[in-house]
């Protein structure tokens, strides 16, 4: 995805926001151009910051390329202004959220003979993971490490926690732990 198709998906993402909160519709892509790329399949993951505090305001997304990207995008968007970890985004929030499209890559499982091998293999500021067990699963986007200050062990334990294990569930047998690289593009101020 080059610079000028990540802009579009983040007019795509801020026109299905702004729709789905206004009036319960949903972007319809068939009536819209975008680009020919995005009939391909892909992950992706809408991102809502607050503005200018940047906080985290919504972020939903799918980690496998399961949809064509322009689908993916436009649930994802829908999805982030109801992220049940917050309320819903309500109309007077609009102009008070940035929006952040990232577009992963497919996940890639992470082998190791020692679970101790796991920090080696992770780079911090490239790298998403995923790691899951069972019926838990946790994902944590590549931005996350560098804006959190996480090393690559605690990158590991957080996104443990955030599938419901405990932290140090990396370091048994059992667990796997993907990563991924996504390309981030972001509005620079609410809208623009």
């Amino acid at each position: 995805m080059n610079e000028k198709n990540g802009r579009m998906a983040v007019k795509i993402a801020r026109k299905t926001i702004d729709l789905w909160v206004r009036s319960r519709e949903k972007f319809d892509p068939k009536t819209n151009d975008y680009p020919k790329g995005f009939d391909d399949p892909a992950g992706v993951f809408v991102t809502l910051h607050t503005h200018p505090s940047k906080e985290l305001r919504g972020c939903i997304g799918f980690p496998e390329p399961r949809f064509p990207l322009i689908k993916a995008l436009i649930e994802a968007a829908v999805a982030s202004t109801q992220d049940p970890r917050f309320p819903p985004l309500e109309e007077d929030e609009l102009g008070k959220v940035v929006v952040e499209v990232s577009v992963l890559t497919k996940p890639d499982p992470i082998r190791v003979k020692d679970p101790k091998d796991y920090p080696k293999k992770v780079r911090i500021g490239k790298d998403g993971l995923i790691v899951r067990r069972g019926i838990y699963s946790g994902l944590l986007l590549p931005q996350v490490a560098p804006e959190h200050n996480l090393d690559e062990k605690s990158f590991l334990s957080h996104t443990c926690l955030k599938a419901g294990l405990p932290p140090d569930s990396w370091m048994e047998k059992g667990i796997d732990i993907f990563r991924f690289q996504s390309l981030i593009f972001s509005e620079k101020n609410p809208g623009k």
